[in-house]
Order: C-alpha cells, then sequence, then structure tokens
C-alpha cells in the first residue's frame, strides 16, 4: 500500500514538474538560433568555455566548442568551419579574443545568422591582428610574449598573472598557464577582407579590466559594428571570471536571431 501511494504521489509530482511555468519559460528561453559555435583565442583551447557550456546546454542550445590548432590563420579558419558544417541548422558563432578574427572571416558562411565577440579583436577592411591592435595605444602586457625558435609566441607566468586573468584565482591562473596552447605568430599578419559583421548582426562583450587588449579599442570596435553591447568589470577571459554573464548575453543574442 505505501508502494502504491508513494508511486501515485511521485507520478503526480512529475506532472506538476513537466507542465509548470519554469518548463514553459525553459522552451521560450530557446526560440531563435539553436545552435552555438564557440571559438577560443590564442594561447587557449576550446576548454576555455567550460564553465559557460553546460549553462547554454541547460537551456536547451546546442554548443560545439572549435578546438582551433592555433597553427596558422587559415587552419583555425578551416577548423571553425568544419564546426559550422556539424550543425543542424543556424549558427550563432561567438569568438573570443584573437577568435574575433577568426569569427570575421569564417562567420560569413551562410550558416551563421550572427557573430557574438567576448574581449575580442574585430578587424576592418583588408585588417590583420597587428592593424587592428595599432588603432590604439597597446596595453603593457607586450613584453609577455616570448616568441620560440620555431615562430610560436606563448605567455609568461607574469602575463596570466596581471594581465590575462587577474581577476581569477591563482590556482586557476596555473592551470591556465600551464595548459596554454602556443600560437603561431603569423596568424597576426594574415588580413581579412569583407568581414561577416558588415552584413550580419553581432554583440559584443566590451571585458573593462582587459590586460591583453586595450579596453577603449574593444568599446571603439563595438561602436563600429553597431554592435549590441554589454561591458563587464572583468579580466580578458570574462566567460571563465563571469560565465554566468557571458552565457546569458549568449542566451539573449541567440533568442534574438
Amino acid at each position: 500500500m505505501f508502494t502504491q501511494q508513494f508511486t501515485s504521489i511521485a507520478l503526480a509530482t512529475a506532472a506538476m514538474l513537466f507542465s509548470s511555468p519554469e518548463n514553459t519559460t525553459l522552451q521560450a528561453d530557446t526560440k531563435g538560433v539553436k545552435n552555438i559555435v564557440l571559438v577560443h583565442g590564442a594561447f587557449a583551447d576550446g576548454s576555455s568555455w567550460s564553465k559557460v557550456i553546460p549553462l547554454l546546454q541547460a537551456k536547451g542550445l546546442n554548443v560545439i566548442a572549435v578546438q582551433n590548432p592555433l597553427t596558422s590563420f587559415d587552419e583555425d579558419i578551416a577548423a571553425t568551419k568544419r564546426a559550422i558544417a556539424e550543425a543542424d541548422g543556424p549558427v550563432l558563432l561567438v569568438g573570443h579574443s584573437y577568435g574575433g578574427m577568426v569569427i570575421s572571416e569564417a562567420g560569413k558562411d551562410p550558416k551563421v545568422a550572427g557573430l557574438l565577440y567576448v574581449a575580442a579583436l574585430v578587424p576592418e577592411e583588408g585588417q590583420n591582428v597587428n592593424d587592428v591592435n595599432a588603432a590604439m595605444p597597446p596595453t603593457a602586457v607586450g613584453p609577455e610574449f616570448k616568441l620560440n625558435a620555431e615562430g610560436f609566441l606563448s605567455l609568461s607566468l607574469k602575463g596570466i598573472n596581471e594581465f590575462f586573468a587577474q581577476d581569477l584565482p591563482a590556482d586557476q591562473r596555473k592551470v591556465i598557464y600551464a595548459t596554454q596552447v602556443t600560437w603561431a605568430a603569423s596568424a597576426t599578419e594574415q588580413k581579412v577582407y569583407s568581414p561577416a559583421w558588415k552584413t550580419k548582426p553581432s554583440w559584443y562583450i566590451v571585458a573593462a579590466k582587459d590586460g591583453m587588449i586595450n579596453p577603449d579599442l574593444e568599446r571603439f570596435k563595438a561602436k563600429l559594428i553597431k554592435a549590441t553591447t554589454l561591458e563587464l568589470n572583468s579580466s580578458h577571459v570574462p566567460m571563465v571570471s563571469q560565465p554566468n554573464k557571458v552565457a546569458d548575453f549568449i542566451i539573449k543574442a541567440a533568442g534574438s536571431l
């Protein structure tokens, strides 16, 4: 008898949950574009989005985090295009840092419905990484870039601690330093023509305490591309230090497309 009563209560509770306003809200939140492709920046990999991914998935979004090799700009474009091809419909393409260069090129794919830049470089016509950065005074991170004999850049521990992720706990900064992916210096020289933001709606998250990219440059680029903009009081990696706010912004952008 007790077992039958418990089963009845459990079934009734489940029915209430599945018909609750919260479930209706979840469905409403996932209107619009359902596919999110996340593109990491230099010195990182797809795991830089690890705090954001479950938040997006919880809203019913399909998420792919690109693993760019960072061996050349062309190979990073190719990796991103493969991820776009895997999506089963329109895509919101999200790029962090150098990933902004990548999405500005790969975003010309017809499946890409919109672009979202996170503390990212945004190329104007015919610009490369160096051209973009030249528009404003650089931050003081320059001496912390290390170039090896094979032409790949890495970032010093000081660079991580003081410029890249200064708002994260020390243990997380150590992991970022240990797992960083070297970046081909040649990727800074390749230019982007007819960037995707010229024809597609854009969003931008400005990192107000960014030590890698001048925050004023981020604000300037966001305004230039007429992006819907969110400014966070974060380091260069707001998706790690403030994942909930980053995820919410991505969800709203996807829902509006």
